[in-house]
Parts: structure tokens; C-alpha cells; sequence
């Protein structure tokens, strides 16, 4: 496969100059799959447990220009599971004809009662991963041109178990 499918170019444009110092959003392994991005903060934000989601500017802002791919704005694992800090909308899509900041919408989790958590300036927050996207043309019709075995069966229709 040609490299320029593999590694399309994206412009970043640097929104917060302090992302020279901390570190241009990247790759923290050489097969990892997303960039790290930073809480571009003045100040430490804190999340209390259960409290409405903040916005946290990332630093920058992406164009990526082909309909055929889009950016997924994800947690970082380790925070979502030993902190409890997620994404207030789980996972933020970012479509190739966005062009402003890439936000993150941080959440505290953990129960009500929990510590809060605080994110530092610079602190890594989140990742940005680039995806394929698929366009399909829809084509609207009374009945479907083939049937499966599953057909209509939905939740659960395929069992729970082992061999069920």
C-alpha cells in the first residue's frame, strides 16, 4: 500500500505556544496507535466527582481535508482507569472539515464522595487517533435484495453463553 495511504498528511496548526516546551502532540511508542494530547491550561482545573463536564482546550486545531478520514478524541487509559477521568462524551469525533481547537471534554467518574481530580497545565490528557471513513451511497428500497439466518433477531438474539 502506497505510504500516502498509510500516512496521509494532516495540518496542525499550534494554537498554544507553550506546546513547544511541554511537547508537540505525538506518539509516545513507535507502533502506538494515537497522539497524546495536552491540557492547555493556565491553571489546574478540578473535576469533581459526578459534576458536569469541562472543556479543555488541546492546543491546536487540525484540517484534515478528505472525507475519508476523521479523528477520534479518546481518554487516555490509564487515567480512565486508575483516576476515573473519561471523556464527557465518551468518545469526540472530529470530522475532516472541523477546523477550530480540538476540545476536550473531561469528566470525573469516580462516585459522588471521590476525591476530585485535577488536571495540570500541560498534563496529558487525552489521545487523538485517525480513522478511515467509509461513505456509502444509501439506497432506499421496499425489501432487502438477500436474507441471513439472523434476520430481525436483535438484543440478545444470539445468546449469552457458551454454544447458546
Amino acid at each position: 500500500m502506497p505510504a500516502s495511504v498509510l500516512a496521509p498528511r494532516i495540518e496542525v496548526k499550534v494554537l498554544d505556544l507553550r506546546l513547544h516546551d511541554w511537547g508537540m502532540p505525538r506518539y509516545q511508542t513507535e507502533m502506538a496507535a494515537a497522539l497524546d494530547l495536552h491540557a492547555c491550561v493556565d491553571n489546574p482545573i478540578i473535576l469533581h466527582p459526578q459534576a458536569p463536564a469541562q472543556l479543555i482546550p488541546s492546543g491546536i486545531a487540525v484540517y484534515i481535508g478528505c472525507e475519508h478520514i476523521a479523528a477520534l478524541l479518546m481518554p487516555r487509559s490509564g487515567l480512565g482507569h486508575k483516576k476515573g477521568l473519561v471523556l464527557g462524551n465518551t468518545v469526540g469525533l472530529i470530522d475532516a472539515d472541523y477546523t477550530a481547537q480540538v476540545m476536550i471534554s473531561a469528566w470525573n467518574r469516580n462516585p459522588a464522595g471521590s476525591e476530585p481530580i485535577v488536571v495540570t497545565p500541560g498534563e496529558r490528557i487525552a489521545q487523538l487517533m485517525f480513522v478511515p471513513v467509509v461513505r456509502p451511497v444509501l439506497d432506499i428500497v421496499e425489501s432487502f435484495s438477500a436474507t441471513t439466518a439472523r434476520g430481525e433477531g436483535g438484543f440478545g438474539s444470539t445468546g449469552t453463553g457458551k454454544g447458546t
